[in-house]
């Protein structure tokens, strides 16, 4: 007696094989205009830098901290007058907000929803870098031995980790759900 069991019709592999290829073009446009163009010009990088010191001195002063950023270089954030924080363009976000906004861009979803979700998401990143650096200079104020570890341990699992539930409330409640095949 044969099995009466319905069949399964293969995967599909269509909306994997979009992500993928959006992925990679997305990845490869970054490369041709950001490290062959905008990294080696510097001033993008150097105005995301000096932004984002300057802002976390500020909100370092409002909390009540002799915060400022250095006359001489907007990059070097001050506390009490002495060197703190530089600002250097691998922590100013830049290649987080790209990140966050690619897995967006390439995961499918209505375009309404990509057009408010990913600025909110950048938003959310950079005042958690602001609250980063902000952190940083304080503890390098008062736990000056504890910055190295902070700096590459702490703060990149706090960031990395906003960044993934970012991508699993996109995923998960933002991004319709893949239709069921029709029997």
């Amino acid at each position: 007696m044969q099995s009466t069991a319905p069949a399964t019709a293969p995967p599909d592999n269509r909306l994997l094989f979009r992500f993928l290829l959006v992925a990679g073009a997305l990845y490869l446009a970054w490369f041709f205009v950001y490290q062959r163009w905008l990294e080696p010009d510097g001033r993008l990088d150097a105005a995301l830098c000096g932004q984002i010191a300057s802002s976390s001195a500020s909100l370092l002063r409002i909390i009540g901290f002799g915060a400022a950023v250095a006359p001489a270089d907007a990059q070097l954030l001050l506390m009490n007058g002495e060197p703190s924080v530089i600002v250097y363009p691998p922590c100013n976000g830049l290649v987080l907000y790209t990140l966050f906004a690619g897995f967006v861009l390439a995961f499918p979803g209505p375009g309404r929803r990509k057009a408010w979700f990913i600025p909110a998401g950048i938003a959310l990143l950079w005042l958690l870098n602001v609250l980063r650096v902000a952190a940083l200079a304080l503890n390098h104020h008062y736990a000056r031995q504890t910055v190295d570890f902070n700096h590459h341990y702490t703060f990149a699992i706090v960031v990395y980790g906003c960044i993934f539930g970012l991508w699993m409330l996109w995923a998960r409640r933002l991004a319709p759900a893949p239709h069921a095949p029709a029997n």
